[in-house]
């Protein structure tokens, strides 16, 4: 097959935080056959290789990449049965809010609390998308893939994806073995949403937006998020990010006691410290850390900043480099250490660092 493989890209433009180095090679895959022609090129050149998405959750090198980048352009959504549940393949492509928006309209209920989170939809398992009380992982029933060791295209179920907070196998378990082509959920018709976030619960309740109102429930989560600087939005500098740059924090029983004790010094009179249950263990806010280790909304060091919405957000100020989030990012993370003895981390990737 004839990839057309193009030489010294820019990949900042095709990432949220617009930051990055160029890609050495880079080529667009629009089918199967494409990305196997892109692996094959890959190693019979003895290059590096990384799949590119929507562009978001990831942090690029200053460098750039050092090899192949190939963004995956699958695209198509197909309705594979519809009864009680509406069962869905959305190729790996296609980017995740236009299918949400899709699926709220055809009133299939599931993922309307993940609106207005950027990138594809090939990704969202990858990270096990969630956010305002849903994850991704609750409504995925397959993900097909192509395995880099032997060429071949494989279904893996739900349990073979081995989902987490925040985790998944391709993530933490079988790390560049596999590139995502589509992925199958399995949405309720007709469906109430899950409403678990409190902030979204006052939201709906004072507009008195019921939960069967797919739309008014997605309508609000992207206020929310709006508010937050979490939709993109070319005339707010404050969406020039990876989205939340930290995972909250989740402790045991005991590793929470000795955190409230430390907690206990920096809080005012009366003031409760967020925390939810998660499992045996408990989670903590990574943006209420932040904040009671110092740092303010609009926090800036160099080109690299907080949002001035929200401090979980790291921001591009304007011709910020990786450097500047990297120096931003360890500063905030060694303030929180020191603070409360927790250690935060990062949600993005990080592509072409040594």
């Amino acid at each position: 097959m004839n990839l057309a493989i193009r030489q010294d890209v820019p990949l900042a433009p095709l990432t949220t935080i617009g930051i990055g180095g160029p890609a050495r090679f880079f080529a667009q895959a629009t089918s199967v056959d494409e990305i196997r022609a892109a692996v094959s090129w890959a190693r019979d050149n003895g290059e590096a290789l990384f799949f590119l998405g929507g562009g978001s959750n990831l942090l690029i090198s200053d460098e750039g990449f050092k090899g192949l980048v190939v963004q995956v352009g699958l695209r198509g959504v197909t309705l594979e049965s519809e009864d009680e549940y509406a069962t869905v393949k959305v190729a790996a492509g296609e980017r995740w809010d236009d299918f949400v928006a899709v699926a709220v309209h055809k009133g299939w209920a599931g993922i309307e609390c993940l609106s207005g989170i950027p990138g594809s939809t090939g990704a969202t398992p990858i990270q096990n998308v969630g956010a305002y009380g849903q994850e991704v992982s609750e409504t995925i029933i397959r993900v097909e893939v192509l395995d880099l060791r032997d060429g071949r295209v494989k279904s893996l179920a739900k349990w073979d994806c081995r989902f987490g907070y925040r985790s998944s196998l391709f993530k933490n378990f079988e790390r560049d073995r596999y590139v995502v082509l589509n992925v199958t959920f399995r949405l309720k018709i007709g469906g109430e949403a899950s409403v678990r976030y409190p902030e979204l619960q006052k939201v709906l309740a004072d507009h008195g937006t019921g939960v069967a109102d797919l739309q008014g429930v997605r309508d609000a989560v992207l206020a929310i998020r709006r508010r937050k600087g979490m939709v993109l939005d070319p005339g707010d500098p404050d969406t020039r990010s990876d989205g939340s740059f930290f995972m909250n924090p989740v402790v045991s029983s005991s590793e929470f006691e000795t955190f409230m004790k430390k907690a206990r010094a920096v809080v005012a009179v009366g003031e409760t410290v967020p925390h939810f249950p998660a499992g045996d263990s408990v989670k903590l806010s990574a943006a209420w850390l932040i904040e009671h280790a110092g740092f303010q909304k609009g926090y800036t060091r160099g080109k690299a900043g907080l949002s001035t919405k929200h401090t979980l957000a790291v921001v591009n100020r304007g011709e910020a480099k990786a450097a500047d989030v990297l120096q931003l990012v360890e500063e905030i993370r060694g303030r929180v250490r020191d603070t409360f003895g927790l250690e935060l981390h990062p949600e993005p990737n990080f592509i072409g660092f040594e």
